[in-house]
Order: structure tokens, then C-alpha cells, then sequence
């Protein structure tokens, strides 16, 4: 039986693989609209300010502000209301001394105003107005700049908007588009190539017979490699045959950027993936095991700068140890400048757990919201049965060198 070798803390071996990795460094050019979750290849500069010109940002008078000052419920400012500034117009109005215009959230202000006073601190002089020109009293005095956004208040011309390696959410899109960017260079998803090994492993499109499982880890691994960022290429699955497994990694290796093989990294006679992982490339195998309950038999390895993970068979072990290593090292692929952030909230447990101290234990968990905060309940069972984590909404830590946990104490859940 072969032995464990250079077993090492979670930490550590992540920080061993990322280390090797080469990032890649050729993008694409998409629509902004879709590019939702894509990494920038390139620092993005604003092309011009934002606003671009002095906007309203309540509904009111655009006055000059040293017309208001002093006024106040029992001695208002008298102003006249010369006219309103259509939205989507240009402001032509021009104000002179203890005159105003009436103006819309977003909209343009005259040149001449330097303020805006809110609708609600104003009253109209006359009853049935409603069109200038009109008197109004002014309650509450504004300072200059009041509720006025300036151009480039927002963005300045030529500000950096965006690093490179950046991960694009929503108001990315919405900031690029605001600017008229509608087209932006990204990183190219890396490739990442998914082997299943075993001979007891079928299609999930067949039926199983005696000693037969259907194949789980290429989908939930492909599922993995795609929320992080990755395009996953599921190639079958490879008996347990040395050469055959060697053939098939290396054609991956040759189409992708990554690989990652569920099963064959149990220390036992039949273990061929760290053999195969040192052929592939240097350095080779990294390690193989990490200190972490469920998935200590992981593999972790390296080939002329493209990652090569050897993932337990147990669906369970392979998530977890997909989540640990597989999505760091899909984000050291696309260049991230941060790695992108779990969710994560922190829960009180409602029952013991217990651990070994010298591993990092990730249990799958429920989480109910109370009036006190997150409860989190654990959802025990083996490494190989999916149901578990189908059943819970994240993984509990157990950190490393804590031996079990109690009841009531607070605990970090990672979420799904």
C-alpha cells in the first residue's frame, strides 16, 4: 500500500499550489451587457466625467444659494420662478438676483444657480398655480452645492474605473454602460478538463448493475468550475488502467488549462493518479494529502504552470476539496487580483460536533434564521453520500487545531 507523503494544513497547500501556477493572458472583447461575472483583462479608464453636467438630485428649485440664506419657517425667502428645466433638456434658463427655476430629480440646473432646494421646503404664493411664473417661499436655507451632483463628481475623465483581474457584478455593468463602454476585453475562462476514474463508475444515463455507481463527481465538479469562472470539458471516464488513465491525461492537458481527476487518489494498490500527475509535467505532484476531514487523500500537483488535481471518489470529499483548491486555482488562472469572496455568515451550533485536532473539518450544514441570528444544525453523514449536501446550505468549519465543537458556540458556515 502506498503511504501518505508530504501531507500538509489546508493553508498551506493551497498557498503551494497557487504558487506554481502560471496565469493566462489571453482575453476576448464581449458586450458589457453580457459580461456578468467575467474578469477584466485590462485596467478600464472613464472616457469621459460622470455626470457630465450639474444635475438635480431631488425635485425642486435650482436657486442661488446666498438667496436663501437667513430664511426659515417663520421668516421665509421670497423667491420668483421664472421658469422649468424640461428632463432631458439643456438648463437655458438663466437666474438673476432672488430668482429660481423649477427643477426634476436628474435634471439639468442652470448655469447661473449653484443649489437646489427641495420641493417640500418651499410653498407656492397664489392657490391654483401650478406653471411658471410664480412666487414661492423658501423655508430652509441651502449652501452652495446642495443637492447638486458636479460633473465628475461621480467618475472623473481618465479616473481608473476597474482594475485588471477584476470579477464584474452588476453595478459594473451598469457603471461601464453609464459611460458608454458597451464593449470591454476580458480574460478567456480557463479550460478546465474533468476525468472520472474507476471501473465500478457508469454513465449516469445508464442503469447500474451489481457494484456500480453512476458518475457524480464530473457534473457537481463542472458545476464547480463554472461558478468559478472556469469552462469545464467533461471527458468520460477512464477505467482503472494505468496506461489508459496516462492517455487520457495527457490528450486533457493538451486541450486545457487545468485538470482535475475524481477518484484514484485513495492511498491503496489501485492509486495511479499521483504517478500520472508526475508525468505530466514539472514540478509534479505538490502534495498528496491535506490535513481537512472530508478529502485528505487530495492530490495537488503542478504541470509546466497548469494545475492538476487528484480529487477523492467520495462526492462529498470531492466538493469540498474542489471548493478548497479547485476554485483558487481557477481564480490564479484568470488573474484575479483578489480572490473572489465566499459568502459566509456565522451561526450558533445547536449540537456537538466532534473533531480531531491537526485537521480542518468542513461538516455540511442547515441554516434557520431566528430572532437571535443563524442557527446552524449539522447534517451528518459519510463522505459518499451526496444527500448530505443536497440536505444542507453550506459547510461548517472546524478549525485546525480545535478538537470538536459545542453546542452554542459560534461557528463559520461557508455557503453554497
Amino acid at each position: 500500500m502506498t503511504e501518505f507523503f508530504n501531507v500538509l494544513a489546508p493553508d498551506d497547500a493551497r498557498e503551494l499550489l497557487l504558487r506554481h501556477i502560471t496565469p493566462l493572458t489571453d482575453s476576448e472583447t464581449v458586450a458589457t451587457a453580457d459580461a456578468l461575472g467575467r474578469v477584466t483583462a485590462v485596467v478600464t479608464y472613464a472616457p469621459q466625467p460622470l455626470p457630465t453636467f450639474r444635475r438635480s438630485t431631488m425635485d425642486g428649485y435650482a436657486v442661488r444659494a446666498g438667496d436663501t440664506f437667513g430664511a426659515s419657517t417663520s421668516l421665509p425667502a421670497f423667491l420668483d420662478v421664472t421658469g422649468e428645466v424640461p428632463m432631458g433638456r439643456a438648463a437655458d434658463i438663466i437666474l438673476d438676483k432672488g430668482q429660481a427655476a423649477l427643477v426634476h430629480t436628474g435634471g439639468m440646473i442652470p448655469e447661473t444657480a449653484d443649489a437646489v432646494v427641495q420641493v417640500e421646503l418651499t410653498q407656492i404664493i397664489g392657490a391654483g398655480i401650478v406653471n411658471p411664473p410664480y412666487e414661492i417661499e423658501v423655508f430652509k436655507a441651502v449652501a452652495p452645492g446642495e443637492n447638486v451632483l458636479q460633473i465628475g463628481e461621480d467618475v472623473a475623465l481618465e479616473e481608473e474605473m476597474l482594475p485588471a483581474g477584476h470579477i464584474l457584478r452588476p453595478q459594473d455593468l451598469g457603471g461601464l454602460l453609464a459611460l458608454g463602454i458597451t464593449e470591454i476585453a476580458v480574460m478567456r475562462p480557463p479550460r478546465v478538463a474533468i476525468l472520472a476514474t474507476g471501473d465500478e463508475v457508469i454513465s449516469p444515463d445508464r442503469d447500474t448493475g451489481p457494484g456500480q455507481i453512476r458518475d457524480i463527481n464530473s457534473y457537481t465538479t463542472a458545476g464547480q468550475v463554472t461558478a468559478a469562472g472556469g469552462r469545464p470539458l467533461t471527458l468520460g471516464i477512464v477505467p482503472d488502467d494505468l496506461q489508459a488513465l496516462r492517455d487520457a491525461a495527457h490528450k486533457a492537458m493538451a486541450e486545457a488549462d487545468m485538470l482535475v481527476m475524481s477518484a484514484g487518489s485513495s492511498v491503496s494498490f489501485r492509486d495511479m493518479t499521483a504517478q500520472v500527475i508526475a508525468e505530466l509535467g514539472e514540478p509534479g505532484v505538490l502534495f498528496h494529502g491535506v490535513a481537512t476531514r472530508p478529502g485528505k487523500p487530495t492530490i495537488g500537483g503542478v504541470a509546466n504552470g497548469k494545475p492538476v488535481i487528484g480529487l477523492p471518489g467520495n462526492p462529498v470529499s470531492a466538493m469540498v476539496q474542489f471548493d478548497m483548491l479547485g476554485r483558487p486555482a481557477v481564480h490564479r488562472l484568470l488573474g484575479l487580483a483578489q480572490p473572489a469572496m465566499r459568502g459566509l455568515v456565522w451561526a450558533t451550533l445547536t449540537s456537538n460536533v466532534a473533531s480531531a485536532s491537526g485537521r480542518e473539518d468542513y461538516v455540511p450544514a442547515r441554516l434557520e434564521k431566528t430572532a437571535e441570528g443563524y442557527q446552524a444544525t449539522p447534517v451528518f453523514g459519510k463522505s459518499n453520500l451526496i444527500y448530505t449536501l443536497v440536505n444542507a446550505d453550506g459547510l461548517m468549519k472546524i478549525p485546525l487545531n480545535k478538537g470538536g465543537l459545542l453546542a452554542g458556540e459560534l461557528v463559520e458556515v461557508r455557503l453554497f
